[in-house]
């Protein structure tokens, strides 16, 4: 390598990285994040197109950027850690593929993204270095007077013709007079030089996208040792063997079985639980352990039926593993429906819709596991799979405002709403953000209609649900803040006008 091929490559990658950086600058700094965040990742895929020109000559390459697209557009709808974290995993794959260092194959790829992600925030200060001692074996000294010398030239020429033109005309004159370098040096922000320096290190990751190679040293240093088979039977194969696996799967599915009779019994049949124990209680404690108890059962099958191992290929213990696994998507179905008896009872939050999303892929991951072991798939099949799932859910919940619906729920199911249940807890809801605005119009309207003047929320709670709008109209009077769900809610309350609750009306006296 020569140095006129490393230099330009280098320096062109240098004056993107710096236009970037300044287009987050002007995006980002001090500002609120919205549709801007969509604009600068739209942006950045393009100067990593611009840095791989050579890719646009495969047939298929707007394959590439309509799956990116479709990555970002949760940012339009909202920004999100959620929308972020999709954006960003979409833009590392999209420039590996680009740069040619991208292995095909799901778990392949989010190893790739891991390694990535990893390594991202020192990419930047490592190519530095490295540039600098390649650029100083290659004659670096004389690269540079040769840039310095082709500047010379221009910049003292403009200086000069800048005087004349300052002499000249006393409008250019007082231009200069107003530059105070003194004052330029004050308004440097030690804040603003790191988010540079960040934007910078960001933005060089994906414009020269690399893996780290400590994996593969890892592995050429550690020499491959000969594997000698034994002929002797050891603990292991006595512990872990074909017997041992057999009678413990006969005996997990009886547990399991008991398990599964007495929530049957008492979750869903409707008899009388022991004194003192409610049907909320008995839901809450059930529902996170059985959650475990299935990932350790998932664990315990990827272990004992290997592919190609002794216990694979015989039918009584296949027939016994997946009538444990579907043992095991019953509990975690039940574990759903204890989790939403809970919910009925003591309202919705983030945490419970989580936990509601996380039964749901493990149900799908035990459903994966039958059907690896029915069509003797390998582990990265099944691997594959369940990243697929995680994915497709994960892009899915970026486009679903959990907000409105967490407050559309527990306003729905309070007790001022239905008369049972558990009181709304309205410091929550106007936690979460203008997302619960309507909720909370709902049941400031419901409750100013009725005589409940002494409702604990009734008095300050209006004027705090009026703040908080104007503090979020405020807001959006910047552009860069626009998303779309925000637009809807805008209309929302356009079309809603002024907050006006009705007061409380007062129980009449009767006539003496």
């Amino acid at each position: 390598m020569t140095a006129i091929s490393l230099t330009p490559s280098y320096c062109r990658r240098v004056g993107a990285a710096v236009l970037l950086a300044a287009l987050a600058d002007f995006l980002f700094y001090g500002q609120p994040a919205g549709i801007t965040v969509f604009l600068f990742g739209t942006v950045l895929s393009g100067a990593v197109v611009a840095m791989h020109p050579a890719a646009l000559s495969d047939g298929r390459v707007w394959l590439r950027p309509l799956a990116l697209f479709a990555a970002l557009l949760p940012l339009v709808e909202n920004v999100s850690p959620l929308s972020v974290l999709v954006a960003i995993a979409a833009l590392a794959v999209f420039a590996l593929s680009l740069a040619g260092r991208l292995r095909m194959g799901l778990a392949r790829i989010a190893g790739q993204l891991c390694l990535f992600l990893l390594a991202a925030p020192f990419r930047f200060a490592r190519d530095f270095l490295r540039w600098r001692k390649v650029a100083r074996r290659l004659g670096r000294r004389r690269i540079r007077l040769a840039a310095i010398a082709v500047w010379a030239m221009p910049l003292t020429l403009g200086a000069v013709f800048l005087a004349m033109f300052g002499a000249a005309n006393p409008i250019i004159e007082h231009w200069l007079s107003l530059i105070d370098l003194y004052a330029l040096l004050e308004r440097i922000e030690i804040g603003r030089l790191i988010f540079w320096l960040v934007a910078l290190a960001g933005v060089w990751a994906f414009l020269r996208p690399r893996l780290p190679r400590f994996v593969s040293r890892i592995r050429r240093a550690l020499p491959a040792a000969p594997v000698a088979r034994s002929t002797s039977t050891t603990a292991e194969d006595i512990i872990f063997g074909k017997a041992a696996i057999l009678r413990a799967l006969v005996v997990f599915n009886a547990l399991f079985a008991v398990q599964t009779a007495l929530d049957a019994t008492y979750l869903w049949g409707g008899a009388a639980l022991p004194d003192g124990l409610t049907y909320a209680a008995y839901a809450h404690r059930g529902a996170f352990p059985l959650i475990v108890t299935a990932l350790l059962a998932a664990g315990f099958v990827l272990a004992a039926l290997r592919p190609g191992s002794e216990t694979s290929s015989d039918p009584l213990i296949r027939r016994l593993v997946y009538l444990w696994v579907a043992q095991n998507i019953v509990l975690v179905i039940s574990s759903m429906l204890r989790l939403d008896l809970y919910v009925g009872v003591y309202a919705l939050t983030y945490l419970r819709i989580a936990a509601f999303i996380w039964m749901g892929l493990v149900a799908a991951g035990l459903a994966f596991i039958i059907a690896r072991i029915a069509l003797t798939k390998s582990s990265e099949w099944l691997l594959s799979a369940n990243l697929l799932t995680l994915s497709a859910t994960l892009y899915a919940c970026s486009y679903i405002n959990f907000a409105a619906l967490i407050a559309n729920y527990n306003v729905d199911h309070s007790l001022e709403m239905t008369g049972q249940g558990v009181p709304l807890d309205g410091w929550y809801l106007r936690d979460l953000g203008p997302g619960a605005f309507p909720a909370l119009d709902r049941f400031l309207a419901r409750l100013g209609s009725t005589a409940a003047s002494g409702h604990p929320l009734w008095h300050d709670f209006p004027d705090l649900r009026r703040q908080d709008e104007i503090h979020w109209r405020a807001a959006q009077k910047n552009w860069r803040a626009w998303s779309f769900r925000d637009w809807r809610l805008a209309r929302y309350l356009d079309k809603r006008g002024p907050l006006v609750v009705p007061q409380p009306t007062e129980p009449s006296m009767p006539d003496r």
